[in-house]
């Protein structure tokens, strides 16, 4: 009987505990709170609350597995109206992430939705749309009538900038998909459209950044490889070949997706011969928690063997996001020209959030970032590109 005992003990020592259900409600109900104690712009919203609305409260309750927890945290945060917050994960048919693979930015201006920028080869350029187009209809629907049901589908209502954020998403369509855009110009008739999304491109084999001599300067283009460690080789490869006092113009205007500061130090350190400030950091969350305010300046550093001494212009546009939009407030830093249009305005320094049960991560701003001369980063603007440049 004791040896029966023993075994009998041994068995259950051994067998694995029954798996924990993963709450992926109380995940989906996390997201508000942590939006509301790390967001660093919530004086956008009524209150300086998230904009959270009783429909997404009550779909978060009956969240009950991981393909549904990650389309509402899709849904929650496009409540911010905030291009620079996304989900780590996505769905087939998610939302296009924009700036990265948009090709139209789209404004509301009156009663139209306006496109103001375009691609440069894009499939939307290759089909003829450009620059003052509008944008009239989205899979047929009228643009106005697309945009308030992408807000009545979340519980609220749009308006503003808001408007804007939601053509734009629409426009760049669901990733499994061809996008349908009935697009035309002011005095002409509108034509409908069958664009292919930017997520069904084949991937071109190309280098990180491409220099070439463009008459008298060195010209470097980066191919949206700000956050490529093979970049920062590459830059001092470019580099290299520019003659004394020789113009460098580095053109930004192909970087949506941002990148690191750690490639963004390396381009700037060849400008710089001391350690120079470049851009200020914020974190409201700390202040919210504490009530003592936290800010710091970063500084870039010169580099041991690498200086330039010539003239430096920056060329941004609507598709330099995020970490392109910090090079090009750290050029403007240590008096470099930086023209072009406006960049995408991206807000701030995202963080990673692993919801606790179900380990997806949410990424939103949680830092804001501003320009040495405290100039909020998204609100800097860049001269215009000279004539004879």
């Amino acid at each position: 009987m004791r040896r029966l005992l023993l075994v009998l003990c041994a068995v259950l020592v051994g067998a694995a505990a029954p798996a924990v259900p993963v709450d992926y409600a109380a995940d989906a109900r996390s997201i508000e709170t942590l939006v509301n104690a790390n967001y660093a712009y919530l004086e956008r919203f009524p209150g300086q609350r998230m904009p959270m609305t009783d429909k997404l409260r009550t779909e978060a309750a009956k969240i009950s597995d991981e393909k549904g927890l990650v389309r509402y945290a899709e849904r929650a945060l496009n409540l911010l109206a905030d291009h620079h917050a996304i989900t780590g994960a996505s769905l087939k048919d998610s939302w296009a992430v924009f700036p990265s693979y948009g090709d139209l930015w789209i404004e509301r201006r009156g009663g139209q939705f306006v496109i103001t920028a375009v691609r440069d080869g894009s499939p939307a350029v290759g089909a003829g749309v450009r620059r003052g187009d509008v944008l009239h209809a989205v899979d047929g629907q009228p643009t106005a009538a697309a945009v308030a049901a992408f807000w009545a589908d979340l519980g609220t209502s749009g308006g503003g900038e808001r408007d804007g954020y939601a053509a734009r998403l629409l426009a760049a369509g669901r990733r499994d998909r061809p996008r349908l855009l009935t697009i035309g110009h002011p005095q002409a008739r509108p034509r409908q459209l069958s664009l292919p999304n930017l997520y069904f491109l084949a991937l071109v084999d190309r280098p990180v950044l491409q220099g070439s001599e463009v008459g008298p300067d060195l010209v470097i283009r980066f191919f949206d490889s700000l956050g490529q460690d093979a970049t920062i080789a590459a830059f001092d490869l470019a580099m290299a070949k520019a003659r004394p006092g020789q113009r460098v113009i580095l053109d930004l205007t192909g970087t949506p997706s941002g990148g690191n500061t750690t490639v963004a130090r390396a381009v700037l350190g060849w400008f710089v011969g001391k350690p120079t400030f470049y851009q200020v950091h914020n974190l409201p969350a700390e202040e919210r928690k504490t009530g003592i305010a936290r800010q710091w300046v970063e500084q870039v550093l010169p580099r041991a063997g690498k200086r330039h001494r010539g003239p430096v212009t920056v060329r941004v546009g609507r598709w330099t996001g995020s970490m392109g939009e910090g090079l090009a407030i750290g050029f403007a830093a240590i008096g470099a020209r930086v023209e072009g249009e406006r960049m995408a305005g991206l807000l701030g320094a995202i963080y990673d959030y692993r919801l606790e049960h179900s380990g997806k991560v949410i990424k939103f701003p949680t830092e804001r970032l501003s320009a040495a001369d405290g100039t909020p980063r998204e609100k800097f603007v860049p001269e215009p590109i000279a004539s004879t440049h």
